[in-house]
C-alpha cells in the first residue's frame, strides 16, 4: 500500500489515459478501482493545471498540453540528442543536405539537433529554437500519429494556426487532411511553409510503444525531392528508433 495515494492515483490516471485516450470520467474510476468522487476530483485539479483536457462533445477527458510537454521535456534529454548526433551525421554526409530533429513542445517543435551539410545555406532550425509544429515537416510527422482528440486540444481554434510566409493550413479540418496525407504516404513534407525558398521531408521517431516521440527532418532548395532522400530520411528515423 502505497504513503501516498493520491499521487498513487493521480499517477496511474495519467498512466492510463496515455494508453487508451479520451475516456469518460466513469470509465477510469472503473479501470482504477477509484470512487467516483475521487476520480473528478483529481481530473479536476489536473485540468486545472492543463496535465488533462475536457473533450465536453465527447464526455470524456484526454491528456492535456502539460502532459505533452512533460513528455517532451523527457524527450528532449541528452540521450536523445547523443544517439541523434551520429545518425543525423551520416544522414547528411549521405545526402548532401542539412538535417534536424525536433520534439513537440505544445503546439511548437523544438529543434534540439541540427546538422548542417557543407556549402548549404543556414536555416532558422538551429538547436534551442521553436517553429509551429503544423508548419514544419517534422511536426506533421509527430502530429499524424497523435489521436485526433489531442490534436484537436493542440489546435482549438483558427487562432492557434499562426503563419510565417502565407502558407499552410489555417483550420483544423486543412491541418487534419495533411496529417491524413502523411499517415497514407508513410512521411511528412513542406514546401515554403517555414521558410520561402527552402523545403523539407521528415519521417517519424517512435518509442518502444509505437508512439512518437521526434520528427526527423531533411531540408533543401524548392523544387522536386531530390531522388533517394525520402528513404534516407526514413532508414535514419528507424535506426534512431533502435536507438533510443
Amino acid at each position: 500500500m502505497t504513503a501516498v495515494p493520491a499521487a498513487d492515483a493521480t499517477l496511474r490516471l495519467l498512466q492510463h489515459l496515455s494508453r487508451t485516450g479520451p475516456l469518460p470520467s466513469a470509465a477510469l474510476a472503473i479501470a482504477l478501482d477509484l470512487p467516483r468522487s475521487t476520480t473528478y476530483h483529481l481530473l479536476t485539479v489536473l485540468t486545472e493545471h492543463g496535465f488533462v483536457v475536457h473533450l465536453p462533445e465527447e464526455h470524456r477527458y484526454g491528456l492535456g498540453l502539460s502532459a505533452f510537454e512533460l513528455g517532451s521535456a523527457y524527450s528532449r534529454q541528452a540521450p536523445l540528442a547523443r544517439a541523434a548526433r551520429p545518425v543525423l551525421a551520416r544522414l547528411v554526409d549521405h545526402v548532401g543536405e542539412s538535417a534536424h530533429l525536433a520534439v513537440l513542445h505544445g503546439r511548437d517543435v523544438l529543434y534540439v539537433v541540427e546538422e548542417r551539410a557543407a556549402g548549404r545555406p543556414s536555416l532558422v532550425t538551429d538547436v534551442g529554437v521553436r517553429l509551429p509544429a503544423h508548419l514544419t515537416a517534422s511536426g506533421r510527422a509527430i502530429l499524424a500519429l497523435l489521436p485526433p482528440a489531442q490534436v484537436r486540444a493542440l489546435f482549438p481554434g483558427r487562432d492557434a494556426f499562426v503563419d510565417r510566409t502565407g502558407v499552410g493550413p489555417r483550420r483544423l479540418s486543412e491541418l487534419r487532411a495533411i496529417l491524413t496525407e502523411v499517415r497514407r504516404v508513410g512521411w511528412a513534407s513542406e514546401r515554403g511553409d517555414v521558410t520561402a525558398g527552402f523545403a523539407s521531408v521528415a519521417s517519424v521517431v517512435r518509442d518502444h510503444t509505437g508512439h512518437p516521440i521526434a520528427g526527423l527532418a531533411v531540408t533543401f532548395a524548392d523544387g522536386d525531392v531530390p531522388d533517394g532522400l525520402v528513404r534516407a530520411t526514413q532508414r535514419a528515423a528507424l535506426e534512431l528508433a533502435r536507438r533510443v
